[in-house]
């Protein structure tokens, strides 16, 4: 019987504000980042203390584990634990057979793409099956409107009336999706599909967050744009779940908690949010359940898959 094993990966964040430097350059691969960025970046981090990305990581790995009696590393693609040391880590411990799993459930060149690449950058002894993409998957879609179920009601208990719900995911250069990327439909299906799940939130908003400063026009509309329309139209107070992400970081913490919530004050709006997944039994359920059903349907026939799969 193969020594099966479960990679999980993400891009990666530290923990300390003197990181920072460092990790942005992981980003750039090398290229300097001005100044001002460098200095955007830590004072960032420093309002929300650290980055808990990778400790909710390990312990969804270890739930993961847990529910499936095997192994699960942690690899991330900008910061410690890298892919390429979780690789070797797994070929000491004689792993033969491993599923790689992208904790960002909607496939985008952008981020799942570049993850895949650096996996398969590297030479192991042992057979390595990518998922693509899971944003529809049921266990995921539950976790996601449990925690809208339990937010969404709190708040409107507290307005004493019902409160829109505005989805969002991180949004990608426009130019990403015009070369075919699924991006955009999947995180807007995960969404409707999460809405369907909890109808009593009604009509539903949706908008990509974390516009980037590189050039180009990015994926809107923004969730800027979309609390002032919802001012606009009489609402005093906003509802957001972002779909896009499955744990705590500076996206959440930071463009939500901190920059979303000022901005919706100023415009004398209160914006409440969903808990985010981190280590919901539904979400480490939903892994687990993907992951096993990968190893199901490799059966025997897993490294003469994965060799096709990295010469194409």
């Amino acid at each position: 019987m193969s020594k099966d094993a479960v990679l999980l990966i993400a891009h990666g964040s530290p923990e300390r504000v003197e990181d920072i430097p460092e990790f942005l350059q992981n980003i750039s691969r090398g290229r300097p980042m001005p100044e001002a960025v460098v200095r955007e970046v830590q004072h960032r981090y420093s309002l929300i203390g650290s980055s808990p990305l990778t400790r909710i990581t390990r312990r969804q790995a270890d739930g993961v584990a847990q529910e499936l009696g095997i192994p699960a590393y942690v690899g991330m693609r900008n910061w410690h634990p890298f892919i390429a040391d979780t690789l070797q880590q797994m070929t000491n411990d004689g792993i033969e057979r491993a599923v790689a799993i992208c904790l960002a459930p909607h496939n985008s060149r952008t981020s799942v793409g570049l993850y895949k690449q650096v996996l398969f950058g590297h030479n192991v002894p042992f057979a390595i099956d990518f998922v693509e993409e899971w944003h529809d998957h049921p266990l995921l879609i539950e976790a996601f409107a449990d925690k809208l179920r339990t937010g969404w009601t709190k708040a409107c208990n507290e307005r004493g009336s019902q409160v829109p719900v505005l989805f969002t995911a991180h949004s990608v250069p426009q130019r990403t999706i015009a070369d075919g990327d699924p991006y955009e439909s999947q995180t807007r299906e995960t969404a409707a599909l999460v809405a369907a799940r909890f109808p009593e939130i009604g009509i539903y908003h949706f908008a990509f967050q974390s516009q980037g400063m590189s050039g180009g026009e990015w994926l809107g509309p923004t969730v800027e744009d979309t609390i002032t329309n919802l001012r606009d139209a009489g609402h005093t107070a906003v509802f957001v779940q972002p779909i896009g992400f499955v744990c705590d970081h500076v996206e959440i913490l930071f463009d939500i908690d901190v920059l979303f919530r000022d901005f919706a004050a100023g415009r004398g709006m209160k914006l409440y949010r969903a808990g985010s997944l981190n280590g919901s039994l539904l979400f480490v359920r939903a892994v687990a359940d993907l992951a096993r059903a990968r190893f199901t349907a490799l059966g025997a026939g897993c490294k003469a898959t994965v060799q096709a799969e990295k010469i194409s």
